[in-house]
Order: structure tokens, then sequence, then C-alpha cells
């Protein structure tokens, strides 16, 4: 169970929907304006995963760091490939027990998927 939800600041919302949804996987849960031409706040879903997407420049500035924890990276990994995701940082062991990888989004947000290989 995810106990934190990263809200992650985004620029341009229709490029970063697509961005994690496209090339990501996640699906769009559910998204929020106060008028038409207002900023968005979305919220993004997968495998238990929550993300927050925000216009808004008040909740956060852009350029956040995010662990995201899976079962297995190298899945996602091999799935990004597949759908043309630039993967900054492959696969690897970088911290004893851990293996991960890192993806940028538009916005430089960068996201370090992770698993742990002791659990």
């Amino acid at each position: 169970m995810q106990n934190v939800v990263p809200a992650l600041r985004v620029t341009d919302y229709a490029r970063s929907k697509a961005f994690y949804t496209d090339g990501l996987g996640f699906a769009v849960e559910g998204e929020h304006r106060f008028a038409p031409h207002l900023p968005v706040f979305a919220t993004v879903i997968r495998d238990g995963l929550t993300l927050y997407l925000t216009e808004h420049t008040g909740d956060c500035k852009v350029g956040a760091l995010v662990h995201l924890y899976v079962p297995d990276v190298d899945a996602w990994y091999d799935e990004f490939v597949r759908r043309g995701v630039p993967v900054e940082e492959a696969p690897n062991e970088t911290i004893e027990g851990l293996r991960d990888m890192t993806v940028r989004d538009p916005d430089g947000n960068a996201l370090r998927i992770c698993t742990n290989l002791n659990a």
C-alpha cells in the first residue's frame, strides 16, 4: 500500500498526460479544474501507484525526484523500451539490495523506479 502520494509539477498537461499514459502506462483516475481555462490537477495510477500531476505553480516546483517501488524493474524497463520511452539510466544495482532505473518526464521530473532485491 502506498502511504505517500507525490505531486509533480507539469507545465503542459496535455504533453505530460501523453507521457504518463502512452509512455509509462499510467491511467488517468481524475482531472480537476476550477474553470476550463485554469490549470489542471490530475491523478494518474498504475499497479497500485498513484501520482498527482499539477499545473498549479503554487503546489510545487518542477524538477522533483520520486522513487517508485515495483516488483520487477526489468519488466518495466522492457515495456518502456517497447513504447519508445527514453530511459536515462537503465536498470542496475546502485545501492546494495536495490535495482533501479531513472526516467525523466517532459518537465525534467525524475522517476527512479526501484525493485528491492531483498524483499
